[in-house]
């Protein structure tokens, strides 16, 4: 077993508090919140049942919360209020603040403002 290994397993949790694993050795019957909303769950109000870890160099490992697949809940529908706020938000992320028109694009916050107004010289020069 290697060393990296053996810092990320303990099953019984007593050095983290919780059950943890290495990466990719989770025992079944456990999943991330990306893999149960990919099987149209979530986790319900549970509480994370155990953790993956992937030591990385030079930095902190990173850390995956494991839920239980048989407490998790099925994803609430979208519901039509959901969906047009929703709607408004993507469309306010699309506006340009200086020209007031739809970029056709989300507008990077980076710039604040769509690329036509942000560089005016370059597009003049086109």
């Amino acid at each position: 077993m290697s060393t990296t290994f053996g810092k990320c397993y303990d099953p019984n949790g007593s050095q983290f508090g919780i059950p943890t694993y290495p990466w990719r050795y989770a025992p079944e019957g456990l999943a991330t919140r990306r893999q149960l909303r990919a099987r149209g769950l979530r986790p319900g109000g549970q509480l994370v049942a155990a953790q993956v870890l992937r030591p990385r160099y030079r930095r902190g490992p990173l850390t995956a919360y494991l839920y239980r697949i048989d407490r998790a809940k099925p994803v609430r529908p979208m519901t039509p209020g959901k969906h047009a706020a929703l709607a408004k938000a993507m469309r306010a992320r699309r506006t340009c603040p200086a020209c007031q028109t739809d970029a056709g694009y989300v507008i990077p916050t980076s710039l604040g403002m769509c690329v036509p107004c942000a560089y005016p010289e370059e597009q003049r020069a086109a």
